[in-house]
C-alpha cells in the first residue's frame, strides 16, 4: 500500500471512529433518558396507595336496648356529666295493631258515567265525616241503604263504625295526603270480622280505563293493620348507668320529672328514677359496609388497572434499552476493530516514511 493509499485510508478510519464514538455519545444519552424514564415510572408505583379492604368491625357498633312495657327502647347518645349523671337520648318504638297501611293493589272498575267505581261485584262507597251529635235514626236509615255491611249493623253499630270512618278519613289524609277516600268491607271468613279496605278518590279518577271500564294498571288500596312507630326522646338529664365489673352497661335508671320541671321525690325526700335492665348487642351497618366494600373493588380495579399501565410501560422502555445495549456493545465491537486497523494502517504509514528516509538518507 502506497504512502498515499495509507494515508487516506488512515484517514477515512479516523472518520469513522469518530463517528461511531459519536453514535456511542447519542445511546448513552438517550439510555440515561430511559433510565430517567424508568425510575420516573418506579416512583409512580411506589407514591401509589394500595387499596385496604373494610373491616367489617369499622361498622359494628355496640347497640344498648331495654324495655318499658310494650316500648322498645334504643339508647342513640349517652353524654357523661361532671356529677356522676349520664343525659340519654333514645329511640322509643311501640307497635300499633289500628294503623293504616298499604294492601294488595287491585284492578278497579269504573261505572257508566264516570261517577261509581267497583272491586269485583262490591261498590265503593265515598266516605264522609259525619257529626255525630246530628245523625238521627232517619240518617241511619237513610245511610244503610248504600252499603250491605251497614244493614247488618245495629244503630249503636253504626253510631260507633261511622266515628271509626271519621277517625279513617283523619288517618288516611294525614298519611296519603289531602282529599277524598272511598271503601269497601270485607268479611273474614274466619273470624266472621269485618275489615275496611281504602281507595283515594283521586287515584280512582286519574286511572287509565279499558273500554269495559276495568283499570288497566292496579290501583293503590289501604287498610288497617300493625305498623311500627318510633319517636325520640331528647337529652333526658339526670339519669344513672350502671357498670358490671367488665365495664359492660347493665342497668339505667331515669328520673321521673314533675310538673315544676325537677325530679320528682318520694315521701323521704329521695330522687324517684325508674330502673330498667339494659341488652347489649352488636349491630352491623350492613349497607355501609356494602358501599364500602364496592368503593373498595372499584379502587382496586382501578389500582390493578394502573400497575399494568406502568408495568407495560417500563417493559416497554426496558426493551428500548436492551436495543440500545445490544447497539451500543456493536459499535464497541467495531471502534475495536477500527482501532486495530488504524494502528496496522499507522504501522504501514510510519514503514513507508522510514523507507522513504533511507532512500534519500
Amino acid at each position: 500500500m502506497g504512502m498515499a493509499a495509507s494515508q487516506a485510508r488512515f484517514l477515512g478510519l479516523t472518520a469513522r471512529k469518530n463517528n461511531v464514538e459519536f453514535e456511542g455519545q447519542q445511546i448513552n444519552q438517550q439510555r440515561t433518558a430511559l433510565s430517567n424514564q424508568s425510575a420516573s415510572y418506579y416512583n409512580d408505583l411506589l407514591g401509589m396507595s394500595v387499596p385496604v379492604p373494610p373491616s367489617v368491625d369499622n361498622y359494628t357498633k355496640t347497640v344498648y336496648t331495654f324495655e318499658d312495657g310494650a316500648l322498645l327502647n334504643q339508647i342513640t347518645a349517652m353524654i357523661a356529666q361532671n356529677d356522676g349523671t349520664y343525659t340519654l337520648s333514645y329511640l322509643r318504638q311501640w307497635t300499633d295493631d289500628f294503623s293504616i297501611v298499604s294492601a294488595a293493589t287491585s284492578i278497579v272498575n269504573r261505572g257508566s258515567g264516570n261517577s261509581s267505581y267497583s272491586v269485583g261485584a262490591q261498590q265503593l262507597r265515598k266516605m264522609e265525616k259525619r257529626d255525630d251529635s246530628k245523625i238521627t235514626t232517619e240518617n241511619l236509615s237513610e245511610i244503610r241503604k248504600y252499603d250491605d255491611y251497614y244493614k247488618t249493623l245495629s244503630d249503636d253499630q253504626l253510631r260507633n263504625l261511622l266515628r271509626e270512618e271519621n277517625e279513617y278519613i283523619g288517618l288516611l289524609q294525614s298519611k296519603y295526603g289531602a282529599g277524598e277516600y272511598m271503601v269497601r268491607y270485607i268479611k273474614n271468613s274466619t273470624t266472621g270480622e269485618y275489615s275496611p279496605y281504602f281507595y283515594k278518590l283521586s287515584d280512582l279518577q286519574g286511572a287509565n280505563y279499558d273500554a269495559n271500564g276495568n283499570s288497566q294498571s292496579n290501583i293503590n288500596c289501604y287498610t288497617v293493620g300493625s305498623e311500627t312507630k318510633s319517636e325520640e326522646v331528647k337529652a333526658m338529664k339526670g339519669c344513672l348507668i350502671e357498670k358490671d365489673s367488665s365495664g359492660r352497661y347493665i342497668n339505667v335508671s331515669i328520673p321521673q320529672y314533675g310538673a315544676n320541671g325537677q325530679i320528682a321525690t318520694d315521701a323521704n325526700g329521695q330522687q324517684i328514677r325508674i330502673t330498667y335492665a339494659l341488652t347489649t348487642t352488636t349491630v352491623t351497618d350492613q349497607a355501609a359496609y356494602d358501599d364500602a366494600m364496592n368503593q373498595y373493588e372499584y379502587d382496586k380495579y382501578e389500582y390493578d388497572q394502573a400497575i399494568e399501565e406502568i408495568n407495560a410501560k417500563i417493559e416497554i422502555v426496558q426493551a428500548e434499552d436492551k436495543n440500545l445495549e445490544l447497539r451500543l456493545k456493536q459499535l464497541d465491537t467495531e471502534q475495536k476493530a477500527i482501532s486495530n486497523e488504524m494502528e496496522s494502517v499507522s504501522q504501514v504509514i510510519q514503514k513507508n516514511v522510514e523507507n522513504s528516509f533511507k532512500t534519500f538518507g
